[in-house]
Protein backbone atom coordinates (compact mmCIF):
# COMPACT_ATOMS: atom_id res chain seq x y z
CA UNK A 1 0.00 0.00 0.00
CA UNK A 2 1.47 3.61 -0.97
CA UNK A 3 2.77 5.71 1.68
CA UNK A 4 0.27 8.21 3.84
CA UNK A 5 0.60 10.12 6.84
CA UNK A 6 -0.93 9.43 10.10
CA UNK A 7 -4.41 11.46 10.23
CA UNK A 8 -2.47 14.09 13.31
CA UNK A 9 0.07 14.88 10.16
CA UNK A 10 -2.50 15.35 7.40
CA UNK A 11 -5.99 17.55 6.86
CA UNK A 12 -9.00 16.29 6.43
CA UNK A 13 -10.64 15.28 3.04
CA UNK A 14 -14.70 16.27 3.57
CA UNK A 15 -17.25 15.83 0.69
CA UNK A 16 -20.05 17.64 1.09
CA UNK A 17 -23.44 15.75 -0.28
CA UNK A 18 -20.97 13.91 -2.88
CA UNK A 19 -23.57 12.90 -5.78
CA UNK A 20 -21.57 9.62 -7.24
CA UNK A 21 -20.61 7.13 -5.63
CA UNK A 22 -17.81 7.27 -8.64
CA UNK A 23 -16.72 10.57 -7.82
CA UNK A 24 -16.08 9.32 -4.02
CA UNK A 25 -13.91 6.19 -4.90
CA UNK A 26 -11.97 8.65 -7.69
CA UNK A 27 -11.85 11.03 -5.17
CA UNK A 28 -10.24 8.27 -2.42
CA UNK A 29 -7.68 7.23 -4.83
CA UNK A 30 -6.24 10.68 -5.49
CA UNK A 31 -6.04 11.25 -1.56
CA UNK A 32 -3.80 7.87 -1.48
CA UNK A 33 -1.79 9.02 -4.27
CA UNK A 34 -0.40 11.97 -2.01
CA UNK A 35 -0.44 10.41 0.89
CA UNK A 36 -3.65 11.29 2.62
CA UNK A 37 -5.73 9.14 4.36
CA UNK A 38 -8.95 10.59 6.08
CA UNK A 39 -12.06 11.18 4.36
CA UNK A 40 -15.18 12.35 5.55
CA UNK A 41 -18.12 12.18 3.68
CA UNK A 42 -21.37 14.66 4.33
CA UNK A 43 -24.49 13.44 3.84
CA UNK A 44 -23.86 10.98 0.38
CA UNK A 45 -26.70 11.45 -2.06
CA UNK A 46 -26.86 7.73 -2.39
CA UNK A 47 -26.31 6.08 1.11
CA UNK A 48 -23.18 4.61 2.19
CA UNK A 49 -21.22 1.67 1.73
CA UNK A 50 -21.09 2.72 -2.15
CA UNK A 51 -20.34 -0.30 -4.68
CA UNK A 52 -19.68 2.33 -7.20
CA UNK A 53 -17.25 4.11 -4.71
CA UNK A 54 -14.97 0.79 -4.08
CA UNK A 55 -15.14 0.13 -7.71
CA UNK A 56 -13.70 3.28 -8.67
CA UNK A 57 -11.16 3.19 -5.96
CA UNK A 58 -8.77 0.56 -7.22
CA UNK A 59 -6.49 -0.23 -4.29
CA UNK A 60 -7.50 2.92 -2.10
CA UNK A 61 -10.65 1.11 -0.54
CA UNK A 62 -9.24 1.28 2.87
CA UNK A 63 -9.50 5.24 3.16
CA UNK A 64 -13.76 4.38 1.92
CA UNK A 65 -13.49 1.56 4.73
CA UNK A 66 -12.12 4.13 7.36
CA UNK A 67 -14.40 7.13 5.77
CA UNK A 68 -16.83 9.23 8.47
CA UNK A 69 -19.81 9.71 7.54
CA UNK A 70 -21.86 12.67 8.68
CA UNK A 71 -25.25 13.67 8.55
CA UNK A 72 -24.30 17.53 8.09
CA UNK A 73 -21.36 19.58 8.01
CA UNK A 74 -21.28 20.82 11.64
CA UNK A 75 -20.76 16.93 12.43
CA UNK A 76 -17.78 16.40 10.31
CA UNK A 77 -16.01 19.66 11.18
CA UNK A 78 -16.44 18.94 15.29
CA UNK A 79 -12.63 18.79 15.69
CA UNK A 80 -11.24 20.87 13.18
CA UNK A 81 -10.00 24.31 14.24
CA UNK A 82 -9.49 25.60 10.59
CA UNK A 83 -11.29 25.06 7.49
CA UNK A 84 -10.65 25.91 3.72
CA UNK A 85 -13.84 25.83 1.44
CA UNK A 86 -12.95 25.15 -2.64
CA UNK A 87 -15.01 27.08 -4.52
CA UNK A 88 -14.56 27.95 -8.04
CA UNK A 89 -17.21 31.06 -8.04
CA UNK A 90 -16.97 34.20 -6.04
CA UNK A 91 -18.55 34.53 -2.84
CA UNK A 92 -20.00 37.42 -1.28
CA UNK A 93 -17.86 37.01 1.87
CA UNK A 94 -14.94 38.66 3.24
CA UNK A 95 -12.62 36.27 3.97
CA UNK A 96 -9.14 35.43 2.76
CA UNK A 97 -8.89 33.52 -0.68
CA UNK A 98 -5.48 31.26 -1.37
CA UNK A 99 -4.43 29.52 -4.53
CA UNK A 100 -3.54 25.81 -3.72
CA UNK A 101 0.08 26.40 -3.04
CA UNK A 102 -0.97 29.27 -0.17
CA UNK A 103 -3.59 27.15 0.99
CA UNK A 104 -0.97 24.30 1.96
CA UNK A 105 1.62 26.22 3.54
CA UNK A 106 -1.22 27.73 5.48
CA UNK A 107 -2.34 24.04 6.24
CA UNK A 108 1.13 22.66 7.02
CA UNK A 109 1.95 25.46 9.25
CA UNK A 110 -1.44 25.06 11.61
CA UNK A 111 -0.36 21.29 11.27
CA UNK A 112 2.87 21.82 12.64
CA UNK A 113 1.45 24.05 15.91
CA UNK A 114 -1.41 20.97 16.59
CA UNK A 115 -4.23 21.95 14.62
CA UNK A 116 -6.55 20.07 12.73
CA UNK A 117 -7.25 20.96 9.11
CA UNK A 118 -10.38 20.23 6.96
CA UNK A 119 -10.76 20.78 3.34
CA UNK A 120 -14.13 20.95 2.13
CA UNK A 121 -15.27 19.75 -1.35
CA UNK A 122 -18.69 20.36 -2.90
CA UNK A 123 -21.57 18.54 -4.81
CA UNK A 124 -20.78 17.97 -8.39
CA UNK A 125 -23.39 20.02 -9.43
CA UNK A 126 -23.14 23.36 -8.50
CA UNK A 127 -20.03 23.19 -5.76
CA UNK A 128 -20.50 24.12 -2.05
CA UNK A 129 -23.25 26.15 -1.06
CA UNK A 130 -22.56 29.54 0.46
CA UNK A 131 -23.97 28.17 4.35
CA UNK A 132 -20.93 25.78 3.49
CA UNK A 133 -18.28 28.13 2.59
CA UNK A 134 -19.30 30.57 5.94
CA UNK A 135 -18.39 27.71 7.87
CA UNK A 136 -14.62 28.25 6.42
CA UNK A 137 -11.74 29.98 7.55
CA UNK A 138 -10.52 30.87 3.79
CA UNK A 139 -11.35 30.22 0.13
CA UNK A 140 -9.16 27.91 -1.74
CA UNK A 141 -9.76 29.51 -5.31
CA UNK A 142 -8.06 27.63 -8.24
CA UNK A 143 -6.78 29.47 -10.93
CA UNK A 144 -9.02 27.96 -14.05
CA UNK A 145 -10.31 29.01 -17.34
CA UNK A 146 -13.29 31.71 -16.28
CA UNK A 147 -14.82 30.51 -19.78
CA UNK A 148 -15.22 26.88 -17.83
CA UNK A 149 -14.46 26.77 -14.48
CA UNK A 150 -16.06 23.66 -13.34
CA UNK A 151 -13.61 21.11 -11.94
CA UNK A 152 -14.61 17.11 -11.08
CA UNK A 153 -14.40 16.15 -8.07
CA UNK A 154 -11.65 13.75 -7.65
CA UNK A 155 -9.49 16.61 -9.83
CA UNK A 156 -9.99 18.87 -7.37
CA UNK A 157 -8.73 16.72 -4.76
CA UNK A 158 -5.87 15.49 -6.67
CA UNK A 159 -4.76 18.91 -7.40
CA UNK A 160 -4.95 19.59 -3.61
CA UNK A 161 -3.42 16.53 -2.70
CA UNK A 162 -0.56 17.59 -5.42
CA UNK A 163 0.15 20.47 -3.70
CA UNK A 164 -0.06 19.33 -0.31
CA UNK A 165 2.49 16.43 -1.05
CA UNK A 166 4.96 19.14 -2.93
CA UNK A 167 5.25 20.67 0.16
CA UNK A 168 6.35 18.30 2.10
CA UNK A 169 9.95 17.79 3.36
CA UNK A 170 12.07 15.29 1.86
CA UNK A 171 12.10 11.69 2.77
CA UNK A 172 15.70 10.92 4.24
CA UNK A 173 17.51 8.25 1.64
CA UNK A 174 14.67 9.05 -0.76
CA UNK A 175 16.58 11.87 -2.81
CA UNK A 176 18.87 10.73 -6.12
CA UNK A 177 22.12 12.29 -6.31
CA UNK A 178 23.26 14.35 -9.05
CA UNK A 179 25.73 12.87 -11.67
CA UNK A 180 29.46 13.99 -11.27
CA UNK A 181 30.07 17.25 -12.87
CA UNK A 182 33.30 17.22 -15.14
CA UNK A 183 35.83 19.14 -14.42
CA UNK A 184 37.35 22.06 -16.24
CA UNK A 185 40.25 19.49 -16.97
CA UNK A 186 38.49 16.94 -18.25
CA UNK A 187 35.93 19.34 -20.74
CA UNK A 188 39.75 20.67 -22.07
CA UNK A 189 40.88 17.17 -22.81
CA UNK A 190 37.20 16.51 -24.87
CA UNK A 191 37.95 19.82 -26.61
CA UNK A 192 41.08 19.19 -27.31
CA UNK A 193 40.52 15.45 -28.76
CA UNK A 194 37.62 16.99 -31.64
CA UNK A 195 39.50 19.80 -32.05
CA UNK A 196 42.11 17.17 -33.07
CA UNK A 197 40.28 15.07 -35.31
CA UNK A 198 38.28 17.71 -37.12
CA UNK A 199 41.70 19.75 -37.85
CA UNK A 200 43.33 16.25 -39.58
CA UNK A 201 39.34 15.45 -40.93
CA UNK A 202 40.10 19.40 -42.78
CA UNK A 203 36.77 20.55 -40.71
CA UNK A 204 38.66 24.15 -40.01
CA UNK A 205 38.88 25.16 -43.48
CA UNK A 206 39.28 28.18 -44.74
CA UNK A 207 42.60 28.22 -43.13
CA UNK A 208 42.44 32.03 -41.99
CA UNK A 209 38.93 30.97 -40.22
CA UNK A 210 40.28 27.85 -38.61
CA UNK A 211 41.10 30.26 -35.43
CA UNK A 212 37.85 31.85 -35.33
CA UNK A 213 36.08 28.59 -35.66
CA UNK A 214 37.88 26.39 -33.70
CA UNK A 215 37.18 29.57 -30.76
CA UNK A 216 33.87 28.67 -31.60
CA UNK A 217 34.04 24.97 -30.74
CA UNK A 218 35.54 25.74 -27.63
CA UNK A 219 32.72 27.94 -26.41
CA UNK A 220 30.20 25.66 -27.28
CA UNK A 221 32.00 23.00 -25.06
CA UNK A 222 32.12 25.53 -21.98
CA UNK A 223 28.16 26.24 -22.31
CA UNK A 224 27.36 22.68 -22.33
CA UNK A 225 26.33 21.48 -18.58
CA UNK A 226 28.57 18.16 -19.31
CA UNK A 227 29.09 15.32 -16.50
CA UNK A 228 31.91 13.01 -16.57
CA UNK A 229 29.83 10.27 -18.28
CA UNK A 230 28.91 12.76 -21.02
CA UNK A 231 32.49 13.46 -21.53
CA UNK A 232 33.23 9.55 -21.51
CA UNK A 233 30.75 9.15 -24.00
CA UNK A 234 31.96 11.79 -26.45
CA UNK A 235 35.16 10.67 -26.22
CA UNK A 236 34.40 7.21 -27.12
CA UNK A 237 31.98 8.52 -29.92
CA UNK A 238 34.25 10.01 -30.99
CA UNK A 239 37.19 7.22 -31.20
CA UNK A 240 34.17 5.11 -32.95
CA UNK A 241 33.73 7.42 -36.09
CA UNK A 242 37.51 8.13 -37.21
CA UNK A 243 38.34 4.39 -36.45
CA UNK A 244 39.02 2.74 -39.82
CA UNK A 245 36.98 -0.44 -41.22
CA UNK A 246 39.78 -2.71 -40.54
CA UNK A 247 40.07 -1.64 -36.71
CA UNK A 248 42.65 0.28 -36.38
CA UNK A 249 42.34 3.81 -35.25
Amino acid sequence: MPETTTSADAPVIVLVRPQMGENIGAAARAMLNFGLQEMRVVAPRDGWPNPRAEALASGATPILDHARITPNLPAALDDCSYVLATTARRRDMTKPVLDPEAAMVETRARIARGERVAILFGPERAGLENDDVARANAIVSVPVNPDFPSLNLAQCVLLLGYEWRRLAPPVPGTDIPPPETATALEVEHLASHWERQLDTAGFFFPPDKAGHMKRLMRNLWSRMPLTRADVQVLHGALRQLVRRPDGSG
